[in-house]
This record gives C-alpha cells, structure tokens and sequence, in this order.
C-alpha cells in the first residue's frame, strides 16, 4: 500500500489511496464551531466504545482517556486484530509520549503519513489533534475498505447509500450532512435490510426528530450499532458534521456487509442454474425448428419445379397468384423462423462460451450450413419458378395485347377521321377576309401537322395486323379487312389536304395588299391621333405663373407648337389618302369581304372632327396668353412702386431710432436742450406719417393682384409697420424720461454735473455698450453699483442711507437703460 499524506483528512476520495492523497489538511478552524465538535466527540466516543468493549473497557473523555496512549493501543488493536509493542507502564509524560509514538507508529505502517499529528499534543489533550488522530484511525479501519461498483471510501459509502435508498421516497442521499437531517435515509437503510423493523410508509417527512430517535434506537438494539448522535444536535445546526454522519453511517455498511454477500452468493447460484435451464431450452427449440423447417424446404421445392405449361390465360394467372400467395403468406413466416434458428445458435454459443461449457453440436443434417444450403436451394427453386411464369404470362399477354392494341388503334384512327372528307371540300375562303383566310390557313397547317401525326398510326395499324398474320392470329381475317379500309381512307385524305392548300394561298396573297393597307394606316393614324389629343389638352390646359418671363417661356412653346401645324396638316392628308387607296383596290378586284379596318383605333371622320377642334383652339390660347403677359406687367410695376417706398422708408425709421437712442445717451447740454431736440425728432416723425399711409395704400393694391413676392426689397409692410409703431413708442417713452429727470432734479437739487456723473456710471453698468452676451445684458453688479454710489457720496455704510438716494439712482439708471436699448429692437 501506498504511503497516504495526511494532517487531519477532510472526507474527498475515489480510490482507497486516492481518498487519503486527496484529504486536505485539517480545517482547524471548523472544529471551533460548538455544534461540530460536540457532534465529533460524541460520534468518535461512542465509535471508539464500540469496540473497546471488546476488550472489557471504554472511555469517557476522548481528549484524557488516551493521553497516557494505552487505550489509544488497545483501541487499534482491537480493530485492526494485530498486536502492538508492549506499552510502557510509567506515568511520566515520556511514557505516554513513547505510548503514544507507538500508537502513531502502527498507524503510519498501515500506510497512512501523519503530518502536524505529534504524540505531544495528543499528550497534552489537544482536543482538536485528538480528533483528527481518531478520524484518521475511522477513515483507514472503517472506510478506506469500502468498495461499490469501482468506487471506494467515501465515494464507494456513498453510492452505497444511494443505491440502497433509490426505492423509497423523499430520500435523496447526494452527501453526508443535509441529506441525512430529517431521518429518512436511516430509516431506509434499516428498511431495505430489515424490513420486519421499521413500518417505512408510517414515516412522516415532517417529524425528522421522529424519524431519527427511531432510527437510532432500533440501530442501537436491533442490530447492535451504539447510539454516536443526537437527534437535537443533529437538527440544530444548519449543517450537520460530515464526519460524524460518515462514521456513524459506516457502521450500518459493515452491519448489513455480511447479509449481502451471502445473498450475493445465493443468487449466483440461482442465476447459474437458471443459465443451465436456459441452454437447455434453447438446445431443443433449435432441434425442433431445425427439423420442421428443413421438412418444408423438402415439401416445397418440389412444386417450384413443376414447369407444365396451361393453355389459357386464366391458368396461367392462377398459377402466378398462387405464387404470389406463397411469397405473402407462406414464405415470409419461414423467414421469420430460419432468421430466429439463427440468432438462437448465436445466442446459445455465446452463453455456452461466457459460461466455460463445451459449444453445442445439432444433429446431423441440422447444422446452420445445411440449413442455409437448403435454403439456397430453395431460392433457385423459386427464382426458376418465377422467370418461367412470367414468361409464359407474358407470351400470352403479348398476342391478348396486339389484338386489343390492333382494335383500339383502328377505333382511334376511324373516329379521328370520320367528317374530314368533306370538311376539306369546303370552300369557305371564298367570302372570307385576310384574317380568316390566314385562320383558315393555320387551321388548315395545323390538320397537316396532325395528319402527319396520324402518320406513324397508320404505319403502327399496319404492322400490328403484319406481326398477328405472323402469330397466326384466330381472327385474322376480319383484321386484315380493317387495315385495308384504313389504308385507303388515308390516300383520299391526302390528296384532298393539297388541293386545299393550294385554294388558300392563293386568296391569301389577294387580300394581303388590302391588309398592308390597313396596318399601314393604323400605324400612322393612332400617333397622329395622339398628337391631336395631346395638342387639345394643352391648348386648353390652365396656366398659373407669377413673373413676365414664366408667361414668355408659355408664349414662345405655343409659337413653335403653331410652326409645327402645316406639317400635321400634311400627315392627315396622307392618312386619309391610304383609306382612299383601300376603296380603289376593293373595287378594282371585286373584293366582297368585310373592308372594315381591324387595326385602326380612329375613324377619319373622327380625324377630321378633331383636326377643326385644334385650329379653333389655336386662336384662343393666343389670347390667353396675351392677356397673362399683360397682367404680368401690371404685377411687375406694383413691386417696383412698392420696393422704391420701402426701401426708403426703411432706413429712414432706422436712422430715426439711432438718433433717438443717440439723443437719450449723450451727457451734452442741460435735459432742456434734450427735450427741445426730442421735440423736433417727433415732430417731423408725425409730419412722416403720410409716406407710411401711401405705402400700406400700394400694399394693399399688391395683396389684391395675389402678388406674394418681391424680388426688388427685402422690406415687407410688416416690418414697416413694427418699426413705425416701435418708432412712435421710443420717442414718446424718450421724451416722458426726460420730462421724469427734469422734474426729479429740481425736487432733490441735483446739479447738471452730478446728473452728467450719474449716467456716466450707469453707462459703464450697462453690458450691453460692452458687447456682453444678449441673456446677461440687463443684469447689475450690486457689490460694483454699491461701491460706486459711495463714492458719489450718495450712500452711507448705514443701510437707512439706501432707502431714498438708491431708488432715486436705479430709477434713474433705468430710465437710461430704457433709451438706450431703443434704437437696437427695430431689425429688419
């Protein structure tokens, strides 16, 4: 065996070796959790007990009991059944120490490596060493051993578990903790083995501490396993110490071991002798079958070559549907056996093989070769059989079928030409026109073509009645006296489909010159048709224009729409000229058919009808058009009127606004001198109210013709009108500030220098003069318009000096803002 390394092992493994390489170190750590190393110390104590009784003891503290190392001894010789050194009987703690090496020495000759396991710490009463050191001791004697289906230990116990709990239900063993919490996987186990001690279909999935107390008390008396767990420590944790479980479920492996071996062991037996029985049977079936089916194939070969020939044809059908019965119902059962006599030699060879026994050897004449030699035989038989029926049906068939195929053709070939005679001696093309002469010509194509057709019929009829005066026919007679009919009925028709040929052709070249006639006409009547209509549509078609050349471009197409007339005029002459010429041949060759045109889509009275209607139209879009370009003109010198008032308009109300705003600016002169300037700017904008009332005159004259553009201006009267109101408002709001200012400035006498140093400081405050940004240009700066009226001496650091001067300033302040933003709303 393999040296195994392992500190304390988690429970992971396949092959007794494998699990213990596979074992990681120890996770100390768990066996601080309360619940798992009281579930340990429990579990391992009573495993340990369980077979130190053996010996007449046991322990009571796992930690203690083996710290002097002479039970720990005791205990592996009792599971291993060696005996170990003698221990050393002194109680110093080198005695227990060398005890226990001894104890670890045993251990690690079993092949298992102990790493970080010392004798001093199971010395000491290492609680967590000294479990470690006894689930070494489980998984080695206890586990390690356990082998299912090629799986061992852990793995093996498992499947072991699984396999023996997959009947019963709500158990689902998948691990050695949660699968085992509620009871019912130990129930199951005891089931299987002992059923006459748990009633399992009483158990209640919900009463897990139930199903475990009971599980644990019919263990412990019944089948001699102690009680290592506690139903409530079990329940109270999450999940259950993997260890203990394992420990305790092995115990229940190596209980019920014994009982399954021997059953094992028994059902070989059983099984053997079952396989005996078995051959056995086989051996005789196939003897019986062999014989029974080697006496058909001797019955039936026999009648396969029986060749006698019948007479008629209603024999011969019944022999080939006895045949045919044979191979539905009587064949496909013995096929059916031999393949079975087959696989039942096979099978039998091959279980007489697996079980060491000698081959079986049929009796003579029924080995597999003989059968298939026979069946071999009776496949030629058969296949002889069959080729000699069909023969013989279809020689039969052969003279049934030209007699039925002479009388069918012949019947065809009289209907088909029954009435052709005198259909061919119609001269139906006399009266009729180049059209029909040309169908009947098709037509007449067309029955060549199938009288061609019917040629290689003729020939058929003929050599069938050939080949039965051959085969010596019975009626041959009355055969031969058809064919002749035929014959001659043939000759007369092809003579007749000439002559006929020959009539047709003839009227048809008298009538294709009427018919060149026609087409040429149609072809040239429908464009000239065509022309007319579309030359009607656009003579009488609406026009909308909005500018002189639009209405010059419609009177120049129109002019040279008039320059093409005298050659239409001579298509119409020559159109009417070929209807001309289609009377002339028809009388000249005395034509008595329909001379209706066929192709043409118009008349030439229609033609000349429309022809009038176009030169009457002519005239009248003439003077439309005229009367279009004269409005135009009309249109052209409103714009122009119009452009020339805006366009000064315009600037004027502008240069107006500049000044204005320029005006309430400027810090020259006493506000006295800007009122009298104010006046006179509103005076002579009233005195230019007459020019607005002119142009919104011409404006009104532009909406009543539906003039909607004016390439001449970019002003509209809307923005006249915008900026004449806007114009109005700024002067009087200007003119009412300055009259504010005056009045302000004598109640609080201020000098015309502090006013001046006023509106000094609010033009610096004003973003707009500094080209800020449009949506920050009427915010103030408080903190700099503070600072500054201080300066001026027109507010204190008291806030009660702000009460009066500062509302004064900012209105002040923005009264200028006001006037000062004027000039820039009228944007054009």
């Amino acid at each position: 065996m393999n040296q195994m390394e392992l500190s304390v092992p988690y429970d992971n493994g396949y092959e007794p070796e494998d699990y213990m390489l596979q074992e990681d170190e120890w996770d100390r750590d768990l066996l601080l959790d309360p619940a798992w190393e009281k579930q340990q110390r429990k579990t391992f104590t009573a495993w340990c007990n369980s077979h130190l009784r053996k010996a007449g003891t046991q322990i009571e503290n796992i930690e203690d009991d083996f710290r002097n190392g002479l039970k720990l001894m005791l205990l592996l010789e009792v599971i291993s059944g060696e005996r170990l050194p003698k221990p050393d009987r002194g109680k110093m703690r080198f005695h227990k120490i060398a005890n226990v090496n001894k104890a670890l020495d045993f251990i690690t000759s079993k092949g298992v490596k102990l790493v970080s396991i010392g004798a001093e710490e199971i010395v000491d009463g290492n609680v967590k060493m000294t479990l470690g050191m006894i689930w070494t001791i489980i998984l080695r004697f206890a586990i390690q051993d356990i082998s299912v289906e090629e799986t061992s230990a852990k793995e093996g116990l498992l499947l072991w578990c699984q396999r023996k709990t997959a009947p019963y239900r709500n158990v689902n063993v998948q691990n050695f903790h949660v699968s085992w919490k509620d009871g019912l996987a130990l129930c199951a186990l005891i089931h299987r083995h002992r059923p006459d001690l748990i009633d399992y279909a009483k158990l209640n999935k919900d009463d897990p501490l139930g199903n475990l107390n009971l599980a644990f008390d019919i263990a412990e008396k019944h089948l001699d396993i102690p009680k290592m767990l506690d139903a409530e420590d079990i329940l109270s944790t999450p999940k259950p110490d993997e260890r203990a479980i394992m420990t305790y479920v092995s115990c229940f492996y190596h209980a019920f071991a014994g009982a399954e071996q021997a059953e094992t062991a028994a059902n070989r037996i059983c099984k053997i002798l079952g396989v005996n029985q078995e051959n056995e049977k086989l051996m005789e079936d196939y003897e019986r079958l062999a014989s029974e089916l080697l006496e058909w194939i001797r019955r039936t070969i026999p009648w396969l070559e029986n060749r006698a020939a019948e007479k008629t044809m209603i024999e011969m059908q019944r022999k080939l549907e006895d045949f045919r019965d044979y191979r539905r119902m009587h064949k496909p059962p013995k096929v059916q056996e031999k393949c079975q006599l087959e696989i039942s030699f096979n099978t039998l060879q091959t279980k007489l093989r697996i079980s060491n026994r000698p081959a079986f050897m049929p009796s003579e004449g029924k080995m597999v070769s003989d059968i298939t030699s026979a069946w071999q035989g009776l496949d030629q038989a058969e296949k002889g059989y069959e080729e000699w029926l069909l023969t013989e049906i279809r020689r039969l068939e052969r003279l049934d079928h030209l007699a039925e195929k002479f009388r069918q053709k012949a019947t065809n070939h009289e209907t088909w030409a029954s009435g052709k005679e005198e259909i061919l001696s119609r001269k139906d093309y006399e009266s009729a026109s180049l059209m029909e002469v040309r169908a009947l010509l098709r037509k007449h194509e067309a029955f060549e073509s199938d009288l061609s057709a019917h040629q290689d019929r003729v020939e058929q009829i003929a050599a069938i009645a050939q080949e039965l005066n051959e085969l010596d026919y019975h009626d041959v007679a009355s055969v031969n006296q058809r064919c002749q009919s035929i014959c001659d009925l043939w000759d007369q028709l092809g003579t007749l489909t000439q002559k006929r040929r020959e009539a047709l052709e003839r009227t048809e070249k008298l009538l294709e010159t009427v018919e060149q006639l026609f087409l040429e006409y149609a072809k040239r009547s429908a464009p000239f048709n065509n022309w007319m209509e579309g030359a009607m549509e656009d003579l009488q078609d609406m026009f909308i224009v909005h500018t002189i050349e639009e209405v010059q471009t419609l009177i120049a197409a129109h002019e040279q729409f008039k320059s093409t007339l005298p050659e239409a005029d001579a298509e119409r002459q020559a159109i009417l000229g070929i209807q001309q010429e289609v009377l002339k041949i028809s009388h000249s060759y005395g034509i008595h058919g329909d001379l209706t045109n066929p192709y043409r889509t118009i008349t030439t009275e229609e033609i000349a009808i429309k022809w009038d209607k176009v030169k009457k139209l002519v005239p009248q879009r003439d003077s439309a058009l005229q009367e279009e370009l004269a409005r135009q003109h009309g249109n052209e010198r409103l714009r122009r009127q119009f452009a020339a008032q805006a366009n000064l308009i315009g600037p004027w109300i502008q240069t107006r606004m500049e000044e204005i705003g320029r005006c309430s600016m400027a810090m020259e002169g006493t506000l006295e001198d800007q009122m009298t300037q104010l006046k006179q700017y509103e005076h002579v904008i009233v005195s230019y109210k007459q020019n607005i009332d002119k142009l919104e005159g011409d404006h009104q004259l532009i909406q009543e013709s539906l003039i909607f553009d004016n390439k001449h201006t970019n002003y509209t009267m809307e923005h006249i009108r915008v900026g004449w109101e806007l114009l109005l408002t700024t002067i009087a709001r200007t003119i009412n500030e300055i009259e504010t200012q005056i009045l302000t400035r004598d109640a609080k006498g201020i000098s015309q220098e502090q006013m001046n140093e006023f509106r000094s400081s609010f033009n610096h405050f004003d973003r707009r003069l500094h080209k800020a940004r449009v949506e920050e240009r009427d915010k103030l700066r408080p903190d700099e318009f503070k600072a500054c009226l201080v300066s001026l001496g027109h507010l204190g650091n008291d806030k009660q000096g702000l009460s009066l001067s500062l509302l004064y300033i900012a209105s002040l302040f923005l009264q200028c803002c006001c006037v000062t933003h004027a000039p820039s709303t009228f944007a054009l």
